[in-house]
């Protein structure tokens, strides 16, 4: 018998979340912060997307379970929605509590970063503007780990304007594989409306978009890589638009599947890697 914490890992969403909280881990480390540090951004952003993740699945728990979504443990009974309700309540408790010891400007940076996913889970999902969610919060997701300390510090413009694109790319390839049981059970977002290739081309233009805004802020930002992180800077934006080109081509020749999504997960950590060896310069 699954034990009840594997069944709530398995409702927050784990590749999301994993991920996330490794982008900004990642990013906490590249800008110098020390170590105790980047574990307290870590832990809080965790408690975040762990809150967002099993929000949604309490929330959707009767839409998915009239689809019949076999990876959602809430759908096929085998956990109780009160049981994840509670867990949404008690890791977003903990994530406004970890927030606080963050400093100010990282504080009400994941506060808002959380309130927007909460938002989505609610309700903005099945409006056009499913997408704002996801633009506000990876926007804001340089600003966490880049500002957490007691001399806060504000990532690069483009920085920002990186992750607030990378939001359009993983909202839209997320959806397009449920796109059928969304229609279904009426919700009708962004991507639900440009339909699935346009959404598809969208996400994928967006992640071009993201690795060119980080390939100018390491060749012409404030203090510009040099020698080997050229080297780096230019391959981490080569693989990101082959897999761009890839994404491109899977939409117009075949089903929506969670590869698409894969995609986008693995361009973001190829970039964000890069983004620390390169040694690029990462406050404004």
């Amino acid at each position: 018998m699954t034990s009840p914490v594997r069944l709530l890992f398995a409702s927050s969403h784990p590749g999301p979340t994993v991920t996330v909280t490794v982008l900004a881990a990642v990013i906490a480390a590249a800008v110098g912060h020390p170590w105790w540090l980047v574990v307290l951004v870590a832990l809080t952003v965790v408690a975040g997307q762990l809150s967002i993740g099993l929000a949604n699945d309490w929330i959707d728990a009767d839409r998915d379970r009239a689809v019949g979504r076999s990876d959602k443990p809430v759908a096929q009974g085998l956990i109780a929605v009160r049981t994840v309700r509670s867990a949404a309540f008690t890791t977003a408790g903990a994530a406004v509590v970890l927030s606080l010891f963050l400093g100010p400007v990282a504080a009400v940076a994941h506060l808002v970063l959380v309130a927007a996913g909460w938002a989505y889970d609610a309700g903005l999902k099945r409006s056009v503007w499913s997408v704002a969610p996801f633009v506000v919060a990876f926007g804001l997701l340089p600003v966490v780990a880049v500002s957490a300390g007691p001399e806060p510090q504000l990532p690069a413009a483009w920085a920002i304007a990186t992750g607030a694109v990378f939001g359009v790319a993983i909202h839209c390839t997320n959806v397009l594989p449920d796109l059928v049981d969304d229609a279904a059970t009426g919700v009708r977002g962004f991507p639900h409306r440009l339909g699935l290739r346009a959404s598809g081309i969208v996400a994928f233009g967006s992640l071009v978009v993201a690795a060119g805004l980080v390939l100018f802020g390491q060749l012409a930002g404030d203090d510009p890589v040099r020698g080997v992180g050229v080297v780096l800077a230019v391959a981490g934006t080569v693989v990101v638009v082959v897999l761009a080109v890839v994404g491109v081509r899977l939409v117009l020749t075949g089903p929506p599947t969670r590869t698409l999504f894969r995609l986008v997960i693995v361009s973001s950590l190829v970039l964000v890697v890069e983004l620390g060896l390169a040694g690029a310069r990462l406050v404004a």
